[in-house]
C-alpha cells in the first residue's frame, strides 16, 4: 500500500527554497530578469531562433521546414540553441527578446527595426501571416484553425506542467498529483479524438499551424517519445483517430527535419544542434556516419 505524502499546511507567507528537488529545482526561480550578461549570436538570415527542440520549440521548427518545403525561401533561418538546464535563458541578449526566458524566441531582422516575437504560439501567427501560408484566409476556417491554436497553448501546461511534470520530474511520485493530470491528459486526448473522427486535420481537410502546434506535443505523447512510457501509462493506443493523425504528420519530411533542430539529445543521428542552411542536414548525417566508422 502506497504511504501518502506527509501532510502540508501553507506558511502564511511563500518563501522561496531553490534546492528543493527535481529536475529543474536548480534553475527554476520566482523573478524575473536577466542572471548575467550574455549576448546572442546572429546569423545571415533575417530570421534568427533561439530555441530548444522541445514541444514548444519544435512547433517553430517545424513551421519553418514546412515554409521552406513550399518553396518560401524568405523563410529560411538560423537556430541557435539556448540550454534551459545550463540557464542560457537568463542571459541578458536572451531577456531582451523574450523577457518572460522562455524557448523559443523569434528575431525577424527583415523589419526596418528588429521584431522580437516571443511564445511559441505567436511565433505560428506570426511566420504563417508574414508569408501567406498554413493559415487559412476564409473567415470560418481561419477562426476555427486559430480556436484550436488556443487550445493547444491553453491545455499544454497541463499535460507538460502538469501530468509530465509529476509523472517524469518530480522528485516524489504523488499519487494524488499523477491521478489528476492524467484524467485531465486523458481528457484531452479524448477531445482529440472525437474532433479527428471525421477529419484529417485539425481544421478539416488542410494542414495548418493549429496541427503543427498541437502535434510535438500531443502527437509525440501518443507516439511513445515522451514522458518514460506514458503512453502506456494513459492508453494512447485506444485514442485510435489521434494515432491515426500523430502518424500521418511524424511522416511529413518538413516534420522530421524539424524536429532534428535544436536537439542536444537523444540518438545522435536526430540530433542538429545549429541550423543555417538546408544542407546542415546532410551534414549532420555524414558527420554521423564518420563518427559511427
Amino acid at each position: 500500500m502506497e504511504t501518502p505524502p506527509s501532510p502540508y499546511t501553507p506558511p502564511k507567507v511563500w518563501q522561496w527554497e531553490a534546492e528543493n528537488g527535481g529536475t529543474w529545482a536548480s534553475i527554476n526561480r520566482p523573478i524575473a530578469g536577466p542572471t548575467h550578461d550574455q549576448a546572442l549570436p546572429v546569423g545571415q538570415h533575417p530570421l534568427q531562433l533561439y530555441s530548444l527542440a522541445t514541444p514548444n520549440g519544435q512547433k517553430v521548427t517545424i513551421l519553418l521546414e514546412e515554409l521552406l518545403a513550399l518553396g518560401i525561401t524568405a523563410a529560411e533561418y538560423d537556430a541557435y540553441p539556448i540550454k534551459i538546464n545550463a540557464g542560457d535563458q537568463f542571459g541578458s541578449g536572451f531577456v531582451a527578446v523574450n523577457p518572460n526566458s522562455k524557448i523559443p524566441a523569434l528575431v525577424d531582422r527583415s523589419t526596418t527595426l528588429p521584431t522580437r516575437v516571443f511564445e511559441s504560439g505567436s511565433i505560428l501567427l506570426y511566420l504563417a501571416e508574414k508569408f501567406g501560408a498554413l493559415l487559412p484566409t476564409a473567415p470560418a476556417q481561419r477562426t476555427e484553425c486559430l480556436s484550436w491554436l488556443f487550445w493547444q497553448m491553453g491545455s499544454a501546461p497541463y499535460l507538460g506542467g502538469g501530468f509530465g511534470h509529476f509523472y517524469s520530474y518530480a522528485p516524489t511520485k504523488i499519487k494524488y498529483c499523477i491521478d489528476r493530470f492524467a484524467m485531465e491528459s486523458k481528457r484531452q486526448l479524448d477531445v482529440l479524438d472525437r474532433h479527428l473522427a471525421d477529419k484529417p486535420y485539425m481544421g478539416g481537410d488542410e494542414y495548418t499551424i493549429a496541427d503543427i502546434a498541437i502535434w510535438p506535443w500531443y502527437g509525440a505523447l501518443v507516439l511513445n517519445r515522451m514522458y518514460d512510457n506514458a503512453a502506456e501509462f494513459l492508453e494512447a493506443s485506444s485514442y485510435t483517430h489521434v494515432m491515426r493523425w500523430a502518424e500521418a504528420i511524424a511522416a511529413r519530411p518538413a516534420v522530421q527535419r524539424g524536429r532534428m533542430v535544436n536537439r542536444t539529445w537523444g540518438l545522435p543521428e536526430e540530433q542538429l544542434h545549429e541550423r543555417h542552411a538546408a544542407s546542415d542536414f546532410d551534414t549532420q548525417t555524414q558527420d554521423k556516419i564518420g563518427t559511427a566508422d
